[in-house]
């Protein structure tokens, strides 16, 4: 049997779902494939979406008109702005999830998307014809013809399990492994690779001491994922925060000779930010005690997720090992950590779209690229699902720069530089943080995503109208006199150097610890403006407030990305036999012949290529 689309989609994971949609409302007649329609959007491990920078790129996937910010503000049950204490260019939104309401609002979307099929199967063969993707066969020997076709398989590829000596061939708890498929791919010149990645223990709750631990409680004020959508719907529900101590500390190590990642069982290698409670001991030898956050998986349900322990190691050590932590004398668990091999594929092998450089109309997302987390996996399926259905429609590539989104900088490190471990985005990783804040998202990327026809007219003018109000917004502040008497009160209860004269409103706001919100009882003025702003106000505010107040090193970081763009204006793709080079570096020469970069900015990233070789390029361009 033959079925026809125009793209599919392997895997229901953050990434594939993302893919999916995103062609689908692009116009491209697309199929989703999935093992198992009931576990779409799966949290494998942590029940939470967002983080340091990963918050970020949330807010860039809703911005550019994807999902994952509308369904994890429908499903949070807990949310909170991380790094507060530090710049905006730090401020990270973060959310609890309910587990099990996360998937079945993927499948309401899923389901309700224009365009879109789903098919229940494993795929086990890639179908090639003269270098270009025609579709792929199933287990089920149904063959779905396509012109493009987007690979978002998670830890499926050949995947084995580990806990303690025991391996189970698996790509997930009681989840079959994908067989196979790898070898359909590499058999075109695709390297892979294997990476591990781990999950800690699930706890009953019924059988934890709370009442000996620190309760973690979430926000509640305006902040969320979505720039549309209702605002936190779920109960909110506590975290809860304990510690480790010698005496687990000593019941672990008792285990290492059986843990697969110290007795040669694992070879692969894992992710460096993220380790496991084994790997935190040895690493780390001289701490008494590691944080341990516990974590609910949902508003019906007592299974809590232990953040923090992360594991390898025999169930019985993980058991035991717990009940020595005074919360946990009495521990009953759902199931143990465990460790995961998986193959992935080199991403320098793609191009800036995630469309492979061998095979023509195959794009590749999430952690088959190397990469780690679910916020990384879906940026990399928005935009891989968005090149498919404009490969397929004739449209013009969609690339984002790294001056434009968090998922610019992802990208462009794993096409330019690859991977060694798996890959996990941090603020540190972008050199514009100050451009690419949380709260200016859609200023970024919204009205470039509904030129292309991703964003909706809806989202079009929610922003257009928000842009307004936070113009008006400055140009008020801007306008606005503030006689000292009037807030010198005010500024000696802050313990704030007073006034001596008068100042705009805009001068007062760039001073430290000032806010528009604190300001309202002492500026009637502002508080008629204010008050006359429609909903989400509180969101025009901030947003006003963070570019009046960082204007300075706003303006810096765009003159700097200006720069930068001339050099990303210079395209070397194809234009020189890198072999026949000789005043380049033998190493560089390698490099550029594999990576073969777009551009000239995209050549001075690669690890390897000095500026001296990049100026040569530079003189050759330009001949």
């Amino acid at each position: 049997m033959e079925m026809t689309f125009d793209v599919v989609v392997i895997g229901a994971g953050h990434a594939g779902c993302e893919a999916a949609t995103a062609a689908a409302r692009m116009g491209a007649k697309t199929c989703l494939v999935t093992m198992d329609m009931n576990k779409t959007a799966q949290m494998s491990c942590n029940p939470a979406v967002g983080g340091i920078a990963k918050g970020q790129i949330v807010r860039e996937i809703d911005a550019l008109g994807g999902q994952m910010g509308l369904v994890a503000d429908r499903t949070a049950i807990q949310f909170r702005m991380l790094n507060r204490s530090k710049g905006p260019a730090m401020w990270s939104p973060r959310a609890q999830c309910d587990r099990a309401k996360f998937i079945w609002a993927w499948r309401e979307v899923l389901e309700n998307t224009p365009g879109l099929s789903l098919w229940q199967d494993q795929v086990r063969e890639l179908l090639v014809e003269d270098g270009h993707v025609t579709g792929v066969r199933t287990y089920l020997d149904i063959i779905l013809r396509a012109r493009c076709v987007v690979l978002t398989a998670g830890t499926f590829l050949n995947g084995l399990m580990h806990i303690g000596r025991t391996k189970l061939s698996g790509g997930r708890c009681a989840e079959p492994a994908s067989l196979h498929l790898t070898e359909s791919i590499t058999r075109w010149g695709i390297t892979a690779g294997r990476m591990k990645t781990g999950t800690p223990v699930r706890i009953d709750g019924r059988s934890v001491h709370f009442d000996e631990m620190q309760e973690q409680v979430g926000e509640s004020d305006f902040h969320q994922f979505s720039y549309l959508g209702e605002h936190r719907e779920l109960p909110q529900l506590p975290c809860w925060i304990t510690y480790t101590n010698p005496a687990v500390h000593e019941r672990l190590r008792r285990s290492l000779p059986d843990s697969p990642l110290y007795n040669g069982q694992i070879q692969s290698i894992g992710p460096r930010y993220c380790p496991s409670i084994e790997t935190k001991l040895v690493t780390f030898a001289d701490k008494e005690q590691h944080q341990l956050f516990l974590e609910p998986e949902g508003t019906n349900t007592q299974e809590y997720y232990l953040n923090g322990f992360s594991s390898s190691l025999p169930v019985e050590a993980q058991i035991e090992a717990l009940r020595l932590i005074p919360a946990f004398r009495d521990i009953q668990i759902y199931r143990p950590g465990y460790a995961i091999e998986y193959d992935y594929f080199d991403p320098t092998l793609l191009r800036h779209t995630l469309e492979s450089k061998l095979v023509e109309g195959l794009f590749l997302a999430g952690q088959v690229n190397g990469t780690t987390g679910y916020e990384e996996a879906a940026g990399q399926g928005l935009v891989a699902g968005v090149n498919a259905a404009l490969k397929y429609n004739g449209g013009e590539e969609f690339v984002m720069h790294r001056d434009e989104s968090y998922i610019g900088v992802l990208i462009d490190d794993l096409v330019t530089k690859g991977v060694d471990e798996p890959y996990r985005m941090f603020t540190s990783r972008a050199e514009f943080r100050i451009l690419l804040r949380q709260d200016d998202a859609d200023a970024r990327l919204t009205e470039r995503s509904y030129q292309m026809g991703l964003a909706t007219t809806e989202r079009l003018q929610h922003w257009l109208k928000k842009k307004e109000m936070i113009e008006a917004t400055e140009q008020f502040c801007q306008e606005l006199s503030v006689k000292a008497a009037a807030i010198n009160p005010f500024m000696e209860h802050l313990g704030a150097v007073p006034l001596e004269r008068g100042c705009k409103l805009h001068e007062l706001l760039a001073r430290p610890g000032l806010t528009i919100s604190a300001l309202l009882p002492y500026l009637p003025r502002l508080a008629e403006f204010v008050e006359r702003l429609p909903e989400r106000r509180e969101e025009v505010l901030e947003a006003a407030e963070v570019r009046i107040k960082y204007q300075g090193y706003i303006r810096r970081e765009r003159e700097m990305a200006e720069r930068m763009k001339r050099q990303e204006n210079i395209r070397i793709r194809g234009r020189f036999d890198y072999d026949a080079l000789q005043s380049l570096s033998t190493e560089a020469r390698q490099k550029l012949k594999r990576i073969d970069p777009e551009t000239l900015a995209q050549a001075a990233r690669i690890p390897g290529v000095s500026p001296s070789d990049v100026n040569v390029l530079m003189l050759l361009a330009s001949q």
